[in-house]
């Protein structure tokens, strides 16, 4: 992993960044507050990290797959509870304050897609450079 700028991803970032918070603002309950918002996160800090990291697909997929879980689990301790931090609303949005199987699953299909994305990518790449 090394680090490089890249314009694309951190463009990508701050649109999903933008969905998020009006998912936020104006979608209190339902599917897409739920669920496609963990989904949309996970590809959030996927092209991020992508923004200033050059990396294979894989090296960061998986360490974005594993802080959603923990933050997840950590829901599931209620760690905002035992910290004395359940009145803090910021922190309320941004870890959540219930764990729910359903968000793994979120998470997962988020980084599965990102990963066929990229490889789609990257294999339409090299199937046009050997064309030429």
């Amino acid at each position: 992993m090394t680090l490089k700028f890249n314009k694309k991803y951190l463009i990508i970032a701050l649109i999903i960044f933008t969905i998020e918070v009006l998912i936020a603002i104006y979608l209190k309950y339902g599917f897409i507050r739920h669920t496609f918002g963990d989904y949309l996160v996970v590809i959030l800090l996927y092209c991020f990290i992508k923004s200033f990291f050059k990396a294979a697909p894989i090296i960061v997929a998986i360490p974005v797959l594993i802080f959603s879980y923990i933050i997840e689990l950590l829901q599931l301790i209620n760690i905002l509870d035992m910290l004395n931090l359940n009145n803090n609303h910021l922190l309320k949005l941004i870890l959540g304050s219930t764990f729910h199987v359903s968000d793994l699953v979120a998470y997962t299909l988020g980084i599965i897609t990102v990963l066929i994305i990229e490889y789609s990518i990257t294999k339409f790449s090299l199937k046009k450079t050997n064309n030429l």
